[in-house]
């Protein structure tokens, strides 16, 4: 986000000379000649937590209501520009504060103490192996309650109630636990700016009796955040762009590939600079699909070894020299670490940080700097674009289907590309949704998320709601597959509640078919659902629904030309029944690959 966050020390001032705050169990508190009640009604805690949110630019909050964050929920809905949802679960809460913050660059759930904190907490995981600020708030015990040894509901019966806040410094970047005015609004500032500033979720726990009470530190119009920019290493940066350009520059056939972290680098222009000027073949590795304009003129796919892209695998592994642009290889993205790559002839470019083959290395180097001062510097190569081009062979076509015949998967999604536009974006769950998804061509302008390093499935439920929510001008086309689906169906409610115009294709294949080309057994089949029927039980005649079983292309076809314009303003849920073995031959090979990787026997000892 471009815009500057952070806290300044003097907005904890006090607006007069009050040195006290208002009296806790009949005790008096410490004042001048200056009344407490001459602080505005709506210099509230809650109330500054909501302004700071809104300011940051989140405009909707996914929550789940209880009793240690009622008065936070009321402060919150107070504010006119933010807008609370509710949502069925803590997960889907998570979820959607997820797929938020994958549009608006940061996101917000709102949870009760322990009972929804442990809830939410795997959804917080996610966003932080993804590099995701999701500001994560958890209405806390009575300050008075801390210290003591009483034992509260929503606690595992013991008197100490850190737990929620240990199981959550692993999965955050900073906690605040705020039960006292005093610094309250300090530790909220420095939570959200630290969420923003490393891009990781944070955690911040509000003690139940706090929100309403008015306090002099929380002035109606807080002094804006102003966050010192992060700055590259000036001498760094130069030796680092100029060994790095000598290294390519010497290279017959370099090529670049964009990796996740451009997007917490916040270098996806940068790269595409780079291309310009070097005139290289470009890849994607798989997670970064969507952060690269595939309309690039030297685009040619994924990279995702024996499963890439036609002709992509081909061409970056036979480079001379490749530059990573932050990438993650971890076993799935490297196929069970069957990647056919040479680290001497590799630069990995990091946010903050380049290698240079097996040395040397330049910390304080930010990508986005180090790929425009590199541009600079390269000659321009398209030798293995050239020979990209040389063995390319367009994509074949799949076989047409026989009238009435059962649907196939790959003709669904020779459809679902024919609905992709600059106003649509693609959300694809765990499963061979990653795979089909990945082929597909995004135009301009198409969004496109999935979840990599975490693989949580479900999570598309509550990511195409926050998602959505986050976008109102695009309409999002969820792939998830019947499996994930059955972890997280019940926020289908409230993307009805929220008006939106989601098509959701559900792929009913009968089970977890990732797992089943990883390792089969009878846990990986699923009981079936009457998914459409289910829909139809959540609308309940309230808000837009259609739903639709599919079983052929005829169908399909009916269905999406339906979906597209009568129903262009309804959400979309179309309930594809396809063989339980139909799956792409991309995830044939990876979870075979993956298998092995998984099944290695321990080193000798």
């Amino acid at each position: 986000m471009d815009v500057t966050i952070g806290s300044q020390l003097d907005s904890c001032k006090p607006v007069n000379s009050n040195i006290g705050c208002p009296a806790q169990n009949g005790s008096s508190s410490i004042q001048d000649s200056h009344s407490p009640a001459a602080v505005s009604s709506d210099a509230t805690l809650g109330r500054h937590l909501a302004r700071r949110l809104v300011e940051i630019g989140v405009k909707d909050v996914f929550s789940v209501p209880g009793d240690f964050n009622l008065t936070l929920l009321d402060h919150l809905i107070a504010e006119p520009e933010l807008n609370n949802i509710g949502c069925c679960n803590e997960l889907n809460a998570g979820y959607a504060a997820d797929g938020y913050a994958r549009s608006r660059g940061v996101g917000a759930c709102v949870v009760t103490f322990t009972v929804g904190g442990l809830s939410v907490i795997n959804a917080i995981a996610g966003a932080y192996s993804e590099n995701l600020p999701v500001i994560c708030i958890v209405g806390g015990p009575n300050t008075n309650d801390y210290g003591t040894n009483r034992i509260l509901h929503h606690t595992i019966g013991l008197p100490d109630f850190s737990q929620e806040l240990r199981c959550f410094q692993t999965v955050t970047c900073y906690q605040a636990v705020v039960n006292n005015l005093e610094d309250a609004h300090e530790q909220i500032d420095r939570a959200i700016s630290t969420a923003l500033k490393e891009s990781k979720p944070v955690y911040i726990s509000i003690s139940c009796n706090l929100p309403a009470i008015p306090h002099p530190t929380f002035v109606r119009e807080p002094i804006p955040f102003s966050l010192s920019p992060r700055l590259s290493n000036k001498m760094g940066l130069e030796v680092a762009a100029d060994a790095a350009a000598a290294f390519l520059n010497k290279a017959v056939k370099p090529v670049i590939v964009g990796g996740p972290k451009l997007r917490v680098a916040k270098a996806c222009e940068a790269f595409v600079e780079l291309a310009n000027a070097c005139g290289y073949p470009i890849a994607v590795m798989p997670s970064a699909k969507g952060l690269v304009p595939e309309h690039h003129p030297h685009f040619i796919g994924t990279y995702w070894g024996a499963v890439s892209t036609a002709f992509c695998a081909e061409i970056v592994e036979s480079a001379d020299a490749y530059l990573f642009a932050g990438p993650i290889f971890n076993d799935y993205s490297s196929v069970g670490y069957s990647l056919l790559l040479k680290k001497e002839k590799a630069i990995i470019v990091q946010p903050d940080r380049v290698v240079i083959a097996s040395g040397p290395a330049f910390g304080c180097v930010l990508m986005k700097d180090f790929l425009q001062a590199l541009a600079k510097r390269l000659n321009r190569n398209t030798t293995a674009y050239e020979n990209y081009q040389r063995i390319f062979i367009p994509d074949g076509v799949p076989l047409k289907c026989d009238p009435q015949e059962p649907l196939r998967v790959n003709i669904l999604f020779q459809h679902i590309q024919k609905l992709l536009s600059s106003n649509t974006a693609v959300i694809a769950e765990t499963g061979d949704s990653w795979f089909n998804c990945q082929k597909l061509k995004l135009p301009e302008g198409c969004g496109y998320q999935f979840q990599m390093q975490y693989g949580s499935i479900g999570w598309s439920v509550g990511a195409t709601l926050g998602y959505a929510q986050s976008v109102p001008d695009k309409r999002v086309i969820a792939c998830i597959g019947d499996g994930s689906f059955q972890v997280t169906a019940q926020d289908v409610s409230t993307m009805l509640r929220c008006g939106q115009k989601s098509i959701i294709f559900l792929i009913n294949n009968g089970g977890y078919t990732i797992e089943v080309e990883i390792h089969d057994g009878p846990y990986n089949v699923i009981k079936n659902w009457n998914y459409t029927g289910l829909v139809d039980a959540i609308h309940n005649g309230e808000g837009n629904c259609w739903t639709k079983k599919v079983r052929c292309e005829e169908e399909l076809t009916e269905a999406i030309e339906t979906a597209t314009s009568e129903k262009k303003d309804c959400l979309c849920f179309l309930e594809v029944i396809v063989h339980k073995d139909d799956t792409s031959k991309e995830l044939l090979e990876w979870g075979s690959r993956v298998s092995a990787a998984n099944s290695r026997p321990p080193n000798p000892q």
